[in-house]
């Protein structure tokens, strides 16, 4: 089982160009390869604006489409595991918000599909319906990377405490979330979030956000790894760039053994559910 490698988080600047956003995706991913990354993982709606007028018109089929064929063969030609951020997904005439991962040989390995839907309301902040536009997926989703358990999540996932518990109950050691947080939450909640999942299950937390843009949804950027002790290891600015972790699993199995919560829970009492 592989307990150490070295993850990178493509926080990349994305625009309404799709070939060119594949294009980039696709430099920046071989970028990340040659300075030593197993595991690339890039951001939600990597190969399109984000926003609810969007997604049908960029929307494509899994795993058919140039999006999912530019993931596939970058890959394979890196022999790496990548996370393929999200893309909006058509099939039978309803859209998703999905998160496609590839296997080093280029095969589809995991589709997970955005289960909370960002449907929010801040006076003065932010409003948003991702509902208005796209159905809700309804699985949790977990691929294997050499014996390693990785549960996925998108964005709004992130508030969902039950959903990274089951994830954990599951042996994952890792939880990936592309997301997107806005100028109005991401300076208050987005660190804060991935702190409090990675410290409550003990198990690393990436999040990938594109790079801010100037107009239209503006992402909060600050792309992040957390450590299974809560502490942010690595931080992206607001600007394309990649940043990278050496993760050493052994931190999982050090916490779990010196703070042992999970066989402390009183499911006698309470527990967390998967109903099906």
């Amino acid at each position: 089982m592989m307990r150490l490698f070295r993850a990178a988080l493509v926080q990349m600047q994305v625009g309404k160009d799709r070939t060119q956003n594949l294009v980039n995706a696709a430099k920046l991913i071989a970028e990340a390869k040659c300075d030593g990354a197993k595991l690339v993982a890039l951001p939600e709606c990597f190969n399109s604006p984000y926003g609810t007028k969007f997604f049908n018109e960029y929307a494509e089929s899994i795993p058919n489409g140039p999006t999912c064929e530019m993931l596939s063969k970058a890959a394979k030609e890196n022999s790496i595991y990548l996370v393929g951020g999200t893309l909006p997904e058509r099939e039978n005439n309803k859209l998703y918000n999905t998160c496609t991962v590839w296997s080093p040989k280029g095969e589809l390995l995991a589709k997970y599909r955005k289960m909370h839907l960002f449907d929010i309301d801040i006076p003065g902040g932010i409003t948003f319906k991702e509902s208005d536009v796209l159905q809700a997926g309804n699985e949790l989703v977990m691929f294997e990377m050499e014996g390693i358990k990785v549960g996925l999540g998108i964005c709004y996932d992130m508030r969902f405490e039950e959903l990274a518990k089951l994830y954990r109950l599951q042996g994952c050691e890792i939880l990936i979330y592309p997301g997107a947080f806005n100028m109005t939450t991401g300076p208050i909640h987005w660190e804060l979030l991935q702190r409090g999942r990675a410290l409550d299950n003990q198990v690393f937390v990436f999040a990938i956000s594109p790079a801010r843009n100037e107009q239209g949804y503006i992402a909060w950027g600050h792309s992040q790894i957390t450590n299974p002790w809560g502490k942010v290891t690595t931080q992206a600015g607001h600007s394309q760039e990649i940043i990278y972790g050496d993760i050493d699993l052994s931190e999982c199995d050090k916490i779990r053994q010196q703070i042992p919560i999970f066989t402390q829970r009183r499911t006698d009492i309470y527990d967390t559910v998967k109903n099906k």
